[in-house]
């Protein structure tokens, strides 16, 4: 009888060994949720392995505590129980602790899309064909509109659809995204009331909705204002004081905080280089005739470098500072990454922000279809890390991202999903799942945080 009790205990507890040394082998296994396929894996959110260490720590160290209360039995079933835990993917709660705005990084964003449900009819989504302005090479390409929802003006689809974006279920999604990817500052395209680019409509109106929705997420709103006609340093001043005036109140509306202390708005000015640099000098100049400069209505002034010559004409106007928009390395000189070390000392030198703009690829040719020689392939995300390492070396106050729902030009980063219908057959984001950019977006956010703290010291 002792004997038969002794081999039920040896097997039992060879049993119990066998079901740990199964439970140690699957804990090496990456869990199917990682976010990443190869080749990026976890490593690629280091924070985010190091608080499942910290938590694996903890469980330790209560399992060393409770050791000398209970039966080696039970220890061993404690670290069989903790071994399955560990094996797990992240939930949702942590990954969610991780994200928090950071109000340095500002992402361009477009709300002129629309659909028959909202709309009426569709808005962006249908654009034309641009035709190349040589007719000759314009024969030798197709003409006409998109026709959604099946086929839309962007060679990706986005996870959403052909959305509107008076959908309030979509915008709440993007402060959703934006704030999971660790963004802050949402630079919202603006044209004034009764405006629109030449394939919108006009989207003041909605305003008001996203700055309500940006600051139920933590997150703020600032103006990207677009070359709308007849721009000068007089309707400049007038529609900046309408901005300020009507939604400079809200909690949402973004104020940056100067070195010398002061809480400023802060606009983007795009093609700021169509209007000469006298015109701008009258606004944007203490001396100027239409100064805005020492008034309520003062703020920081972005203009869009494209050309070396710019930044000469940029400091001559007035303005804060510079930033470069084009998500095409080596398109433009303001694009191209290797130049901007020198933007960054001329910026310096004549106390003007330099903000570089990042961006996850181009291409355009879905409303461009002449435009190939400028497409920049996204190579499963190494395009955008390569241009947020590059925007990093020069430790910008700023980094601006091109785009977070540029859809015409291929620059979004919100989640896009696999989709081929009849002839068309759509970009996306595989092997990696529709929020990649999203999370490394969300890595590159914490690693600026870090190195800033490395800069200041």
């Amino acid at each position: 009888m002792a004997r038969f009790r002794r081999r039920t205990c040896i097997i039992l507890l060879l049993f119990i060994l066998f079901i740990c040394s199964i439970m140690m082998a699957l804990k090496t296994l990456r869990p199917d949720r990682a976010g990443f396929g190869d080749p990026f894996g976890l490593g690629l959110l280091p924070e985010l392995q190091q608080r499942t260490e910290l938590l694996e720590s903890k469980r330790s160290s209560l399992n060393r505590v409770q050791g000398d209360t209970v039966t080696q039995i039970s220890n061993m079933h404690a670290a069989v129980v903790n071994t399955m835990k560990a094996s797990m993917p992240p939930v949702n709660k942590l990954e969610g602790e991780l994200s928090s705005p950071n109000y340095n990084f500002h992402i361009f964003y477009y709300s002129w899309f629309g659909n028959p449900q909202f709309d009426g009819k569709y808005i962006h989504w249908n654009h034309p064909l641009l035709p190349h302005w040589d007719p000759k090479i314009a024969n030798n390409y197709p003409k006409g509109r998109h026709n959604p929802p099946e086929d839309i003006a962007a060679n990706f689809y986005p996870e959403l659809g052909s959305y509107s974006s008076k959908d309030t279920s979509v915008i709440e999604a993007h402060m959703k995204q934006m704030l999971s990817a660790s963004i802050g500052v949402i630079a919202l395209s603006w044209y004034p009331p009764g405006m629109a680019d030449e394939n919108g409509e006009p989207t003041d109106d909605l305003v008001p909705i996203i700055l309500d929705y940006a600051s139920k997420y933590n997150l703020k709103v600032t103006f990207h204002i677009e070359p709308y006609k007849d721009r000068d340093d007089r309707s400049m001043y007038h529609n900046v004081k309408y901005i300020i005036d009507k939604y400079g109140a809200h909690p949402a509306f973004y104020r940056h905080k100067t070195s010398t202390g002061r809480s400023l708005p802060l606009f983007y000015v795009y093609d700021s280089y169509v209007t000469i640099p006298e015109i701008w000098a009258n606004l944007l100049t203490v001396s100027g005739s239409q100064t805005i400069r020492n008034t309520p209505y003062d703020a920081l002034f972005i203009a869009l470098l494209v050309e070396e010559r710019h930044k000469h004409d940029i400091h001559r106007s007035g303005f804060d500072g510079m930033y470069t928009y084009f998500a095409t390395n080596g398109f433009s000189y303001g694009s191209s990454h290797h130049n901007w070390a020198s933007l960054k000392a001329f910026c310096d030198s004549n106390n003007l922000m330099f903000i570089p703009s990042v961006g996850p690829g181009y291409i355009d040719t879905s409303i461009r279809p002449w435009n190939n020689h400028n497409t920049r392939n996204r190579v499963n995300g190494k395009y955008y890390e390569t241009a947020f390492n590059a925007a990093l070396l020069v430790r910008p106050e700023i980094i601006s991202i091109t785009s977070f729902n540029e859809w015409h030009e291929g620059t979004q980063i919100e989640k896009a999903i696999p989709k081929k219908t009849g002839q068309i057959v759509y970009l996306d984001y595989k092997p990696h799942k529709p929020n990649i950019y999203l999370e490394l977006t969300q890595k590159w956010s914490e690693k600026y945080r870090k190195e800033k703290e490395q800069w200041l010291m």
